[in-house]
């Protein structure tokens, strides 16, 4: 049976040697990425606290930067608003997620060990038992697969900013896997992804990987138009 990523809680978790706020920044991202949060939704400190059952000090600390990377801003009265999107801006964010899944399997072709790519076969094969249930839960399975192909590609700041990158995805709304046939079309793309980094062809690999992030938009952007 294939090992499924675990999901991520919605509580701060102590410990580890993060800092409280920092805990809390990447809970406030991880519930944006999970849609807990949507485009228009009202951030307060207070009932952000509560919900992670943190003081309200680290909670100001993330919104503070949250609103600092132009995730959420000012709305009328008290607290934030999370931004929405122009078009401008979702076509720029997918321009450059295309060149940085490209590079990451490109490069995940020349260093991914062989557990990593067993990894990614175990991944999908979860993304397929969800795809005629769960669309929240492809979605989270989804990053999952291309986060561990960023891993495999061996580069720290490709992984940073592709970390970053998915926060800005995270303000875009649903799914595309709410797209009729987007499940099963994304399967196969992600097969053939994995079959070329197995096979060491970093040329295929980033090919493959660009292709499935300009269908990606194609979803995206039917989506848009039904908003």
């Amino acid at each position: 049976m294939a090992r499924r990523p675990a999901k991520t809680v919605g509580l701060v978790a102590r410990g580890g040697g993060v800092a409280l706020g920092e805990a809390v920044f990447r809970s406030l991202c991880e519930s944006l990425q999970a849609g807990s949060y949507r485009a228009g939704d009202r951030l307060r400190e207070e009932e952000v606290a509560q919900r992670l059952k943190v003081s309200r000090t680290p909670v100001r600390e993330a919104l503070g930067r949250l609103a600092a990377r132009g995730f959420v801003e000012p709305a009328g009265g008290r607290g934030l608003i999370v931004r929405n999107l122009d078009i401008s801006e979702v076509l720029e964010l997918y321009a450059m997620r295309e060149i940085m899944e490209g590079a990451a399997a490109r490069l995940a072709a020349e260093h991914a060990s062989s557990t990593e790519i067993e990894a990614l076969r175990d991944i999908e094969q979860a993304f397929v038992e969800d795809s005629l249930t769960d669309a929240a839960e492809m979605a989270r399975l989804n990053r999952a697969f291309h986060e561990a192909i960023c891993r495999a590609a061996r580069n720290r700041y490709l992984d940073d900013a592709s970390r970053e990158l998915q926060d800005w995805i995270a303000l875009l709304g649903p799914t595309t896997f709410t797209v009729s046939g987007r499940p099963s079309t994304s399967h196969r793309e992600h097969q053939a992804i994995i079959v070329a980094i197995a096979a060491r062809d970093g040329d295929k690999a980033e090919q493959l990987a660009r292709a499935h992030i300009r269908e990606a938009l194609r979803c995206r952007l039917k989506l848009l138009q039904k908003q």
